[in-house]
């Protein structure tokens, strides 16, 4: 046995060093390797929700609903598939389209005794 340690003591050596620092930086690539992949499978369901809910938002804002028979369009024509009637357009009707000085309300001053 001491013969074997002294003929082969560079072989040793290396030996011990990749059985100390090969499982260190194994077991770093291996947490972060992991973490990476935790990591996608929680993102891209999250990103698949937040591209439905702004496709949902985009389709809910081309939809119309006919005040005379109650049907349901898509925004494609102006009058109404079912009764023939005019449509108003959802986005003409949104008050966030409007002037400010016509969503704006006058207050006035009063002194209070």
């Amino acid at each position: 046995m001491k013969y074997f340690l002294k003929a082969n003591k560079n072989l040793l050596a290396y030996s011990l060093i990749v059985l100390i620092v090969i499982p260190i930086f194994g077991i770093n690539f291996f947490l972060s390797f992991l973490g990476n992949i935790l990591l996608l499978l929680f993102l891209i369901p999250l990103l698949l929700v937040v591209v439905l809910f702004i496709g949902f938002n985009s389709y809910k804002s081309k939809i119309n609903k006919c005040k005379s028979c109650g049907a349901i369009s898509l925004g494609t024509s102006e009058n109404c598939m079912n009764c023939g009637a005019y449509l108003e357009n959802i986005s003409n009707n949104n008050q966030f389209d409007k002037k400010p000085s016509e969503s704006t309300i006058e207050v006035k001053a009063e002194e209070v005794n």
